[in-house]
C-alpha cells in the first residue's frame, strides 16, 4: 500500500506542470494611454517565458500567456508592473491562450 501511495504521488507531482496556468490575467491601475500599454508590453514580452502580451487599455487589464512547457512567475510579472510605475490590483492564473482571452473581452464589449 505504502508503494501505491508514493507511485501515485509521484505521478501526481509529474503532472503538475499541465496543470499550471497557461496564461496571468493582471488588472492594473495607473495605465491612462497607449504609451503606458506599449511599455509593460515590451516589458513582460522580454521576459523568457512569455509567448505572448496584450494589454486592454480600457478594461485596465494585461494578458500574459507563457511559452509551451513554461511557467509564469507571478511575483516577476508584478514586480516588472511595479518598476514600470503602476499598480497590480489583481493577479489571476487561467488556462486560456491570449487569443482566447481576447476575444472573451471582445465579446463584453
Amino acid at each position: 500500500m505504502k508503494k501505491f501511495i508514493i507511485i501515485t504521488t509521484a505521478l501526481l507531482i509529474a503532472a503538475l506542470p499541465s496543470w499550471a496556468a497557461t496564461s496571468m490575467k493582471v488588472t492594473v491601475n495607473g495605465m491612462v494611454c497607449a504609451f503606458c500599454a506599449q511599455g509593460i508590453e515590451k516589458r513582460l514580452s522580454k521576459m523568457s517565458a512569455t509567448q505572448a502580451v496584450f494589454v486592454d487599455l480600457k478594461r485596465k487589464t494585461v494578458l500574459v500567456q507563457a511559452k509551451d512547457g513554461q511557467a509564469l512567475d507571478g511575483k516577476a510579472i508584478t514586480a516588472e508592473i511595479v518598476d514600470s510605475g503602476y499598480d497590480v490590483v489583481k493577479l489571476e492564473a487561467v488556462q486560456q491562450s491570449v487569443a482566447e482571452l481576447k476575444a472573451e473581452l471582445k465579446d463584453r464589449k
